[in-house]
């Protein structure tokens, strides 16, 4: 089976701007597109999972959030990487309008999004990550059987002493995939006998 990131998108991957979909407004947070080359060089899939009540609002429509994705391959594969898929919740039970204003198993902190990738994907969500800037979004990851980090960018410094104190906490994107990076080469270290190195 697969390993896998999951990746919150806004205030994660980009600088969190409220309700987010025109290409126009996307910015990438610094060392981002570098975070996401590192993590499926070294062999993971890479997945973006995202709440979207924009949509759920009727601000903007899934088009507009799978229009926006478009745009963010095009700028990551400048950058020789990309998202290997995406998955979104468009609902929300209280402020959503006609059929998105649902009870959903989707929406973090619930894990639908990444129970559905790891399905699809035959993802050991056991040996997978979640990296997200909210105390929903670890929720999510723990929920599924992921290990999870919280960034400090986007809500993060806010976020962040709201989760699990075993919870890392790190500066950004970047700095969260060198440690997730660092703890796969100490468990490939640890699994040779006798010996610290592979």
């Amino acid at each position: 089976m697969r390993r896998a990131v999951f990746l919150d998108r806004d205030g994660t991957i980009n600088v969190e701007k409220s309700y987010l979909h025109r290409a126009a407004e996307f910015e990438f947070i610094p060392g981002a597109p570098e975070a996401i080359r590192l993590l499926r060089e070294a062999g993971f899939l890479v997945i973006v999972v995202t709440n979207q009540s924009g949509v759920a609002r009727g601000y903007y429509d899934e088009e507009a959030v799978h229009r926006l994705h478009r745009f963010v391959d095009r700028e990551l594969a400048k950058a020789g990487t990309g998202i290997d898929a995406y998955y979104l919740c468009p609902h929300h039970p209280r402020h959503g309008v006609g059929p998105y204003r649902v009870e959903c198993a989707c929406r973090k902190p619930l894990p639908g999004m990444i129970l559905a990738a790891a399905a699809v994907h035959g993802i050991d969500l056991g040996r997978s990550w979640l990296v997200g800037d909210k105390a929903s979004d670890v929720e999510a990851g723990t929920a599924a059987g992921c290990r999870s980090i919280i960034v400090r960018t986007g809500y993060g410094s806010d976020e962040a002493p709201l989760v699990p104190r075993q919870v890392p906490v790190c500066d950004d994107l970047l700095a969260a995939a060198r440690l997730i990076l660092a703890e796969e080469a100490s468990g490939l270290a640890a699994s040779v006998p006798g010996g610290d190195t592979v």
